[in-house]
């Protein structure tokens, strides 16, 4: 099986002014193609550190794709190191000199001279067009091994991947099919999830179920390898099948989908409807739901009652109930959340009252500590929670909480 490794080079994407989106998208494209990444490396403009890099690359994969460094400046090394490694000379190539000067006089200019750089490759590679830009990529295979080399501007490597790399590549795959799929759980943390799945986490395993965890959401992919698209597509429905009866309950979507997304989806296919009333998440979680096209079908109403005084002016939240229990409280949050289901008419409701931080926080009521309650003509069901993080991380939990007991609420009621 071909697998590949991504080198991607430019000191501006160690110094963390431009995101690296070029390996993400070329992982996809490539796993497409039923080659898997195994490797990459984040590199600066450096030959050492270059040449280094893609002798380890050349250990651990058949097919080196890498990304920056084209450029006509004194920084742009890509060539130089991938001659190194192959013990070869740059020589120029007549066809992109030619290509150089029509790109420069098709604009009514004329070519620096610093840019004939680029009409170079190592000796005995081949020229990859670039259709948008200046910089030629770089086309290497010698005894089933790959060395391609892109443009790092997105638009360009995108193009060139597509028009001349990916019909190079395609043939070299040799039958290879990869299939994935992802199911997003939210409730359980990563290790929680991964113990109930035991031996299928094995990294011998075909399918393979790797998992990944960003502010409570879990998300768990499957990765199938096969030698036709119908094998690959069984192993990964009888996987998708096993995992939902060991974490069915966590699980809410797949792939592209989001809470939010999904909650609303179920809010509509019951024909029911929600309001929410906010303090700490202050209107986030109305956000996460309007954010869902359609989602005037069954979002009715929100609050954002940040204020004490706004709790008991907008919510009729008894003000006794602050002055006893404090607003950080689960009689509040109960209170907000049947206030909201009345007011607005809804069948579901979520109140949020809680300390997102840094500030405010106190031994009794700490940074982190929200109240959720969701409300229905069923009954209320109220959370304490206690999140860790910084405030944006405590306030997106708490909305995320707020969706998923009502998605779990809707099931269920």
């Amino acid at each position: 099986m071909k697998k590949a490794c991504i080198v991607s080079i430019g000191n501006e994407l160690l110094s963390g002014t431009i995101v690296d989106t070029n390996t993400a998208w070329l992982c996809t494209k490539l796993m497409a193609m039923g080659i898997p990444v195994v490797a990459g490396y984040t590199l600066p403009d450096e030959i050492e550190h270059i040449t280094r890099a893609l002798k380890l690359a050349a250990k651990e994969a058949d097919i080196i794709v890498i990304t920056g460094g084209l450029g006509p400046t004194d920084d742009d090394l890509t060539r130089q190191a991938i001659a190194e490694v192959l013990v070869v000379k740059l020589v120029l190539v007549p066809e992109a000199v030619e290509e150089l000067r029509r790109f420069f006089s098709d604009r009514g200019l004329t070519m620096p001279q610093r840019n004939m750089i680029q009409a170079y490759m190592p000796a005995g590679a081949q020229m990859l067009h670039n259709s948008l830009g200046t910089a030629p990529g770089v086309w290497w295979h010698e005894e089933g091994k790959v060395i391609v080399s892109m443009p790092g501007v997105p638009s360009e490597m995108m193009a060139m991947f597509e028009d001349s790399v990916k019909p190079r590549l395609k043939p070299l795959a040799g039958g290879q099919v990869i299939r994935t799929k992802r199911l997003h759980c939210f409730g359980a943390g990563e290790s929680a999830i991964a113990e109930k799945l035991g031996d299928m986490m094995s990294r011998d395993r075909n399918p393979l179920i790797n998992t990944t965890a960003s502010v409570g959401l879990v998300t768990l992919y499957i990765v199938a390898m096969a030698t036709d698209e119908k094998s690959a597509d069984a192993m990964v429905e009888a996987d998708d099948k096993m995992l939902h009866n060991l974490v069915g309950e966590y699980i809410y979507g797949r792939d592209g989908q989001t809470l939010a997304e999904v909650t609303g989806q179920t809010l509509a296919r019951a024909g029911k409807t929600m309001a929410v009333a906010e303090s700490c998440t202050g209107g986030l979680l109305a956000k996460m739901l309007t954010d869902v096209a359609g989602s005037s079908s069954y979002f009715m109403q929100g609050w954002v009652t940040y204020s004490n005084e706004s709790k008991v002016r907008e919510l009729c939240v008894p003000p006794e109930l602050i002055e006893q229990h404090g607003a950080v409280s689960r009689q509040v949050a109960e209170a907000m959340a049947k206030a909201a289901r009345k007011r607005a008419g809804t069948d579901f409701s979520v109140g949020i009252t809680g300390i997102a931080g840094p500030d405010g926080g106190t031994a009794e009521r700490p940074v982190g500590l929200v109240y959720i309650s969701a409300d229905s003509a069923e009954g209320t069901q109220t959370r304490e929670c206690r999140f860790m993080g910084n405030r944006e991380a405590v306030r997106l939990r708490a909305a995320l909480t707020g969706l998923d007991m009502v998605r779990r609420k809707v099931r269920f009621d």
